[in-house]
């Protein structure tokens, strides 16, 4: 083996030594190797720059194919700073610890000619070809910004880092690893060359070696393996999952001061706040839940209101209701209940044909519990639109079964009637009197939150009374049944019209015929007033003119009176009541009790002794006079009936008249604006007291 004077001889290895698996091994790094990064060519060299070959060092296998026109191609090596990883120092074997000193550069040697070692048993590897021996290596210039490339070879015969030149705008990628494991890893490692790569001009006497043999589309190159850069994902969803607790943690602990979104109302703002109460009037009807009151005061009431008619119907309960408790009708006029204290705590929707029996009149105080509500619920509805608010505010907007509503705030034409106050004020005398103090409350300026729809349909109410009770109402605008108001107030509606034939030839004919049936026997109901709701039982006669009954006050079961009803005459008599209390009182005693002092008859002077007097008198006169109307048809004791009202001046009489032209009822309206029943069972009757008697002497 000859060898250029001043270098080192290599031992040329065995021709039956196979090359690595440099594929296998690049796709399966050694393990306890460092992890490859991943390189995209930027510090590869571009195709035509030649660096340092196995090939062109002498005593190699065998001589490539002579040519003197087309430089020598043969495979090239890779990239010291591809086989360190991409971005690793290019530090000289010389600079480790530890590491054997480089071999001296050919270039170096003095007398040296020969071309670069070429390493053995690679494809295309061989001696150098002829004219070629003993000339020396061209140094390279190096181009600005690229490193320099060293030729010497490493201790184990590879070859020493090589200079990369560094691609504008692109930074070097570097492995960390150490010099052990870039050593080993070198001749196993091949990595693509960029194109846009560059070395710099060739050294004189230098070929441009053929282009590197890789792959284009990066098929072969290494998986990624960082472990960083997982931990670093890890990190980030702990962190955010932690920040989404916190942030929902905060919300929910967080509530930010309430914003005040009062504002003026729009042109159709205005005009549907305007024409609620019309809309109202139009739907007739609607149901109805709400509750006046706090805590142990509260009262809750669920029914309907019927704005044509108009009536409330409601049944009444909560631990306020107190007297109240069970049924309610009222109309703008009067209020009349059905007590019930044994019902249950919680109102439920009262029976759409309420009971007969049991009603009283009651006058609560204006403005509070179910008077306020009464006044609130029919004041909801009129027969025009209401002039424009300019006080009202528009407050928000909200959701009622499914439907978009708009909150305002503006006071309603007709305000619950505010509570007033009884004073004391001396007088001169030094008693003192009782005067109307001022109303408490704000009266007139009352101004709830109204829950208004696109059509002007009203779905809930919040304010607060007169007298600073919080009242809800809520509408159920879909829950529209027929009402029945009870006999108090005017019983079941009907369609008025004119008599027809036969109604009038049995209304003319009724004094004949009460004459002929001799009189009738009767009962009363008359809820004249809160403490005189009257009930009665006894006898009339048409043909003696006089009534006769006993007379009780339902909610003053120890009183009970007699009254005598003579030639239109009225007398009554005081009497010891039995103390029970009952809806139907017995008849009176005949003859009458002894001991009883009657005292002067008198004229007729209230509503029942009206009511009486216009019984007598139909048997004895032409018949009812006035304007006269049919009403509705009815029952009464199992006997179907026409409803016949006889209007005369302010008086208003309602005959209940079969289909064989006896009287079954007759009503009276009194001032109250209710009505008294005088219910009629023609037949005989007893002979009647016509003289008061005197007191018997003991």
């Amino acid at each position: 083996m000859e060898t250029s004077p001043g270098r080192r001889s290599r031992p040329a290895p065995s021709p039956d030594a196979s090359p690595p698996p440099a594929d296998d091994t690049r796709r399966h790094p050694p393990a306890d190797g460092p992890a490859e990064p991943t390189t995209d060519g930027a510090d590869e060299p571009t195709p035509g720059t030649r660096t340092p070959r196995a090939a062109d060092q002498p005593g190699t296998g065998t001589p490539p194919p002579q040519s003197t026109d087309q430089p020598h191609l043969d495979p090239p090596r890779p990239h010291a700073a591809d086989q360190q990883g991409a971005g690793a120092p290019l530090a000289r074997t010389a600079d480790q610890p530890g590491a054997d000193p480089p071999a001296p550069r050919a270039i170096d040697q003095p007398g040296a000619g020969a071309a670069p070692r070429r390493t053995a048993g690679r494809p295309g590897t061989g001696p150098p070809p002829p004219g070629t021996a003993g000339r020396a290596p061209r140094r390279t210039t190096p181009t600005p910004g690229a490193r320099v490339e060293s030729s010497s070879s490493s201790p184990d015969g590879g070859p020493a880092p090589t200079a990369v030149p560094r691609e504008p705008g692109r930074r070097h990628r570097r492995a960390r690893s150490t010099a052990g494991d870039r050593l080993l890893a070198l001749p196993l490692r091949r990595r693509r060359a960029g194109p846009a790569a560059a070395t710099g001009p060739l050294p004189p006497g230098k070929e441009a070696g053929p282009p590197p043999d890789t792959d284009a589309d990066g098929s072969d190159d290494p998986p990624e393996r960082s472990a960083r850069r997982r931990a670093v994902l890890v990190a980030l969803g702990v962190t955010a999952a932690a920040s989404a607790a916190a942030l929902v943690a905060g919300l929910l602990s967080w509530s930010p001061e309430p914003a005040d979104p009062a504002r003026p109302l729009t042109a159709p703002e205005a005009e549907l706040l305007a024409a609620m109460r019309v809309t109202n009037q139009r739907d007739v009807r609607a149901g109805v839940r709400g509750s006046v009151g706090t805590g142990d005061a509260r009262t809750e009431f669920v029914g309907w209101v019927d704005w044509a008619r108009p009536l409330v119907y409601l049944d009444v309960g909560g631990p306020g209701a107190g007297t109240e408790r069970g049924l309610v009708q009222a109309n703008r006029s009067a209020l009349v209940v059905r007590p019930d204290p044994a019902a249950a705590p919680s109102p439920a929707p009262p029976p759409l044909v309420p009971p007969a029996d049991r009603w009283r009149l009651r006058e609560p105080p204006a403005g509070r519990a179910v008077a306020a509500v009464r006044d609130l619920l029919l004041g909801l509805s009129a027969n025009r639109t209401d002039p424009t608010s300019t006080e009202a505010r528009w407050l928000g907007q909200d959701t009622v079964e499914g439907s978009p509503v708009d909150i305002f705030q503006a006071s309603l034409p007709t305000a619950p009637t505010p509570t007033v106050q009884t004073t004391a004020v001396p007088t001169a005398a030094g008693a003192s009197s009782g005067t109307s103090g001022p109303a408490t409350g704000d009266g007139p300026s009352w101004r709830p939150r109204l829950w208004l729809d696109r059509d002007a349909r009203l779905h809930r109410l919040e304010g607060r009374l007169p007298d600073h009770t919080p009242i809800t109402v809520e509408l159920a605008r879909s829950d529209r049944p027929t009402l029945r108001p009870v006999d108090a107030l005017g019983g079941r509606p009907g369609l008025p019209r004119a008599l027809a034939d036969g109604e009038t030839d049995r209304l003319v004919r009724l004094p004949d015929r009460l004459r002929a049936s001799g009189g009738a026997t009767l009962t009363l109901t008359a809820p004249l007033g809160p403490t005189a709701n009257l009930r009665a039982a006894g006898w009339l006669s048409w043909a003696q003119s006089a009534a006769y009954l006993a007379l009780v006050e339902v909610d003053t079961p120890g009183r009970r009176a007699l009254l005598r009803w003579r030639s239109g005459q009225v007398a009554r008599a005081e009497v010891p009541g039995d103390g029970a209390a009952t809806e139907i009182p017995a008849a009176p005693p005949l003859p009458p009790p002894t001991g009883v002092t009657w005292p002067a008859d008198q004229a007729p002077g209230d509503d029942l002794d009206r009511l009486l007097d216009a019984a007598l008198r139909a048997g004895s006169g032409p018949g009812p006079a006035g304007t006269t109307v049919r009403v509705r048809d009815d029952r009464v004791a199992d006997r179907a009936v026409d409803v016949i009202e006889v209007r005369s001046g302010a008086t208003a009489l309602r005959w209940w008249i079969d289909r064989s032209g006896l009287p079954r009822r007759l009503e009276l309206r009194t001032g109250r604006g209710v009505w008294a029943q005088l219910d009629l069972t023609p037949g005989r009757v007893p002979v009647l007291p016509a003289t008061a008697p005197g007191p018997t002497a003991r």
